[in-house]
């Protein structure tokens, strides 16, 4: 397209931005409002799907509906001959991608600060129905900061070409929608994208900011789906001794295979990066989150290592210390149960029948006893004599 090109009338298009194998992006001048814009203009192949089209432009118009600072603000949507375009506002900035060619890896600070920005989109959006499903460097453009100089913001971008691409199963040779290094495990199996599916894509783009390399590298979808089923990546630490170990672990949270493991939504991921760059540690579940945490593995030279074939043990951290209100507690008295006490009321009667029967043997045998001797004036005798008697009396019947 030369740089007079003018789409539906109204936008000027100059120099392009970016190019992939769905559109391109160019500068453009809104001539009615007279301000900046970026167009994006959908590549002919896809133009030519009617299903896609029109599924693309549900999606935009929904999308527009999102205004947050960190998405992308999309303004218009339009065909001009048969060139399906929507119009965006326009960021002056580098992608994600850009900086990772350019700077290789991002200091931790820069790294989580551009994941809690990404996070608060995604959240916005999540809790407007719309999930992302494409979430990579090449989608995420930063404003300022340490690579660019001033205060940083970070803008996602491109939401609705993935879902409408999604839907239509469209297919390109050496190409996957979804870029499959980004793609949970459940979208590999084919499964519905979630919130937690954009937290898992985020996770892999976090921890190519801070190692500069993927957690798990495949030339096909299968390669990726035997990696991600069978081995566990490496904590970024073990790439960059200069990532904290409890930023680390966020990071390695947010990948974890099982969604349920991982942070449930993006607010959590943002709330863990945080957390982790002051220090604490956070894989653990937090809140009434699933209480399994991941592991951390020694240092390795390869990028992933075989899962272990032995359970898992989560650490749980010890209860908090009870507060003393200056009253001091009461014993607990331990409540027996009803067979417990039926028992021991059993025994005790078998106890009183058995002395009662001892008590009458004895009654009985003295008083056979007295019928056998003769009788005497019990008036006449003295203690002593008595006493005598009756301990003859108890030996032989003791004997």
């Amino acid at each position: 397209m030369s740089n007079t090109t003018v789409l539906g009338d109204r936008y000027e298009l100059h120099d392009k931005l970016g190019s992939g194998g769905m559109s391109n992006v160019y500068r453009a001048k809104d001539r009615i409002l007279e301000r900046t814009v970026a167009v994006k203009v959908l590549a002919e192949h896809l133009s030519d799907d009617d299903r896609f089209v029109a599924r693309f432009r549900r999606e935009a118009l929904a999308v527009a509906k999102l205004i947050h600072p960190n998405i992308v603000q999309v303004y218009d949507t339009g065909v001009d001959s048969g060139r399906h375009f929507i119009v965006m506002e326009c960021v002056e900035g580098r992608s994600g991608a850009q900086i990772l060619k350019g700077s290789g890896v991002l200091d931790p600070e820069t790294t989580v600060e551009i994941g809690v920005q990404a996070c608060a989109g995604l959240e916005y959006a999540h809790r407007h129905g719309i999930v992302h499903r494409d979430v990579k460097p090449g989608n995420l453009m930063v404003v300022g900061g340490p690579v660019g100089g001033g205060d940083m913001t970070c803008k996602l971008t491109d939401f609705g070409i993935a879902r409408a691409a999604e839907q239509t199963r469209i297919t390109q040779v050496g190409s996957v929608v979804g870029t499959a290094a980004y793609l949970a495990p459940e979208q590999v199996r084919g499964e519905e994208a979630t919130p937690a599916t954009d937290v898992y894509a985020l996770g892999v783009v976090l921890y190519q900011f801070l190692t500069g390399r993927l957690p798990y590298e495949g030339s096909s979808l299968a390669e990726l789906a035997i990696r991600q089923q069978n081995e566990k990546p490496l904590p970024p630490l073990t790439y960059n001794s200069d990532v904290p170990e409890t930023v680390s672990g966020s990071v390695m949270r947010a990948l974890e295979g099982d969604k349920n493991l991982r942070f449930l939504s993006a607010g959590a991921l943002s709330d863990g990066l945080e957390r982790g760059l002051r220090g604490e540690d956070v894989t653990l579940q937090m809140g009434d989150e699933s209480p399994e945490a991941p592991e951390t593995f020694p240092m390795a030279e390869t990028a992933t290592r075989p899962l272990e074939r032995t359970a898992r043990t989560a650490h749980r951290p010890a209860p908090p210390p009870a507060r003393y209100t200056g009253v001091p507690p009461r014993p607990t008295v331990k409540k027996r149960s009803f067979f417990s006490r039926a028992f021991r009321f059993v025994l005790g009667l078998l106890a009183l029948i058995l002395i009662a029967g001892l008590v009458a043997g004895v009654v009985i045998s003295l008083t056979d006893q007295a019928a056998k001797v003769k009788v005497r004036d019990w008036t006449e005798r003295s203690v002593e004599s008595m006493t005598t008697d009756l301990k003859d009396f108890v030996r032989e019947n003791t004997q």
